[in-house]
């Protein structure tokens, strides 16, 4: 006989807004030492991916918010149906 299955916990609260931050500042830095220790001409490649990696960074900071307001309002909305129908 097998024990039931016991809930799931609670999805852990995190700030991605700051882990989207501390990853474009990665990609900065990593930029700067790019340009600081000079690269061969056939590795400049290098700094693109670190301006893409910041770039992208960046947009997380930006949209992450709004992700996050916008599935708070649908939770909301859902509850709000759940208690008119129940």
């Amino acid at each position: 006989m097998t024990r039931p299955r016991r809930p799931d916990p609670p999805p852990m609260k995190t700030n991605d807004v700051r882990i989207a931050a501390a990853g474009a500042a990665a990609w900065a830095v990593a930029f700067v030492v790019l340009l600081i220790v000079g690269l061969p001409s056939e590795d400049r490649w290098w700094l693109w991916v670190c301006v893409t990696g910041f770039a992208s960074g960046m947009f997380g900071v930006w949209y992450v918010p709004r992700l996050q307001s916008q599935r708070a309002r649908q939770e909301a909305a859902r509850a709000e149906r759940r208690e008119h129908a129940g």
